[in-house]
């Protein structure tokens, strides 16, 4: 019986393991994820900004 136990108590152990290293490495995923997507968002913003200054100061001139 005692040895049904370690087996057990082992068994559990190595699947806690895998399981706390899968949701560290899905949360580390979710934080790079929506890092970058700012990241690129901003990229967006300012290209679109230099676009409509372009393009006003463009209707301005004619």
């Amino acid at each position: 019986m005692n040895n049904n136990l370690i087996l057990f108590i082992n068994a559990f152990l190595s699947y806690l393991l895998l399981f706390i290293l899968i949701a560290v490495l899905v949360a580390i995923a979710c934080v790079l994820g929506a890092k970058w997507r700012k990241s690129k968002d901003q990229k967006l913003a300012a290209t679109q900004d230099d676009t409509l200054e372009q393009s006003v100061s463009g209707s301005e001139n004619g």
